[in-house]
């Protein structure tokens, strides 16, 4: 979405009888963008469903707060970013594993999903990914699969870009040395 564009579509999220009209605008824009990230964070479609709309209900809940500061889907992202580390966070705990443990947990939920598509190498990458530490995992799947420039993901993620470049290196060369 063009910069001017978003703006438009804030300046109607902000007019009382636009809103929600607007809200539904933005539903439509960044369901597909903001599942996929969050889909590739937790593997479970079924998860993945529910953490979206946890990330619409806290937007529609705080839209009267976005200041307009940083650009909607930065705010939206970070949303979505936050609502899938707390899932996981209570999975975790849920399921008693140490953050230290790594999540192997996403591994048995990536074997058993059935919304999985991809063929064994897909199935072999996304186990790769779901072994990286959870920052790394999200810089990872930001930079390679939504293409995202380091600069977009700096001001989501509050990191310098160059922090993000060493840790996108270092996930690239753990991924490589799983297939090694």
């Amino acid at each position: 979405m063009q910069k001017e564009e978003e703006e438009n579509l804030v300046e109607r999220l902000r007019n009382p009888q636009q809103c929600r009209k607007a809200f539904g605008e933005v539903i439509a824009i960044y369901s597909e963008p903001l599942y996929w990230h969050i889909r590739k964070m937790v593997i479970s479609h079924d998860d993945a469903n529910d953490i979206l709309q946890n990330t619409f209900l806290k937007a529609w809940a705080g839209i009267e707060n976005f200041r307009g500061e940083a650009r909607l889907s930065t705010w939206l992202y970070k949303i979505a970013i936050n609502e899938s580390i707390t899932f996981l966070n209570k999975e975790r705990q849920r399921l008693n594993v140490s953050i230290d443990d790594g999540d192997t947990f996403l591994t048995d939920k990536l074997e058993s999903d059935e919304w999985f598509d991809g063929d064994e190498l897909k199935k072999e990458f996304q186990k790769a990914i779901s072994q990286l530490p959870e920052k790394q995992r999200i810089i990872f799947n930001m930079r390679y699969f939504d293409e995202m420039k380091y600069e977009d993901m700096s001001e989501i993620l509050g990191t310098s870009v160059g922090a993000l470049k060493a840790s996108f290196h270092h996930a690239v060369k753990k991924i490589e040395k799983y297939f090694t």
